[in-house]
């Protein structure tokens, strides 16, 4: 589990949108906070706030829904999602939840990154981290996803050419990354990389040209890959991985950190530098510009 710092200084020092506040908590969206803070659903030291601009900070008393809401430390969970698991927090027809494979590592709530269908496995972020959760979703950071695709029979290389020149569907042109035959494989086996985020992306690819896929395996979320991770189990991300999404704009990590090891959990965080040796810092860089 890992702290991270504002974007800057100044929100440090007086706080935080207030909609950023309840995004930071794993609650929804920043979007969907501005809805439920103009609806009036949101309360600060007792007095109902509408405006979503509004700062706040650690000694404001913030409800929602009549709810105390207190920001959770950030947790993100990489799993190797299996077969017959839909990605919900919970389902009206009583099938098996993705939230359900990670409760022994937490009991915070988190929730899913993006969707995976329930015949698709591989790899699939859980997070309570809102603002992350918004920009991997964001077009502009263009999250790299990598699948491994088998098809009913073999893939005519027309076809691949067609859908490497990008295909128009229902929703617009379909582009891709790359798309290749898996080495050593037969011709029914291929891989694709893409940064779309449309829905059911791949499987229409291949459904365009009547191609049945007999499984799709999401081999490559972000950078992260499943190494390591069998079907059906889950994990922390490392740092590395945490500083891999920061390189790609997902999240901004405090650059000072320092690595802890909680004897208890045995789970990993990370914890701020004291104010002295910032200040310490700060006064040495001073005396180098004067001299």
């Amino acid at each position: 589990m890992y702290w991270f710092r504002m974007k800057n200084n100044k929100e440090k020092t007086i706080g935080m949108p207030l909609n950023k506040y309840l995004s930071s908590a794993g609650l929804c969206s920043r979007r969907q906070a501005v809805e439920f803070i103009k609806d009036g659903q949101v309360t600060v030291n007792g007095i109902i706030v509408k405006s979503p601009e509004t700062r706040v900070g650690k000694t404001d008393r913030i409800y929602f829904k009549n709810k105390f809401v207190k920001p959770d430390e950030k947790i993100y969970i990489l799993l190797n999602k299996p077969k017959d698991y839909v990605t919900t927090l919970s389902d009206e027809r009583n099938r098996k939840t993705v939230v359900e494979l990670v409760k022994g590592l937490t009991k915070t709530r988190v929730n899913p990154v993006g969707r995976l269908d329930r015949a698709t496995t591989g790899l699939l972020l859980l997070t309570n981290d809102g603002e992350l959760t918004q920009n991997l979703a964001h077009p502009r950071n263009e999250v790299k996803k990598v699948y491994s695709v088998v098809l009913d029979r073999p893939l005519k290389i027309e076809n691949l050419l067609a859908i490497r020149a990008g295909l128009e569907l229902k929703d617009g042109i379909a582009q891709i990354d790359k798309i290749s035959f898996v080495q050593g494989s037969k011709k029914n086996h291929v891989k694709v990389q893409l940064h779309s985020g449309k829905n059911r992306i791949v499987r229409r690819l291949f459904e365009h040209f009547d191609y049945k896929v007999l499984k799709l395996d999401r081999i490559n979320y972000a950078g992260l890959t499943r190494r390591g991770l069998p079907i059906g189990t889950s994990r922390f991300l490392t740092k590395q991985e945490l500083e891999n999404l920061q390189k790609s704009g997902a999240v901004v990590i405090k650059k000072e950190i320092k690595r802890v090891k909680d004897s208890k959990s045995r789970r990993y965080f990370t914890k701020n530098k004291s104010k002295r040796d910032n200040t310490s810092n700060s006064r040495s860089r001073s005396k180098k510009t004067r001299r």
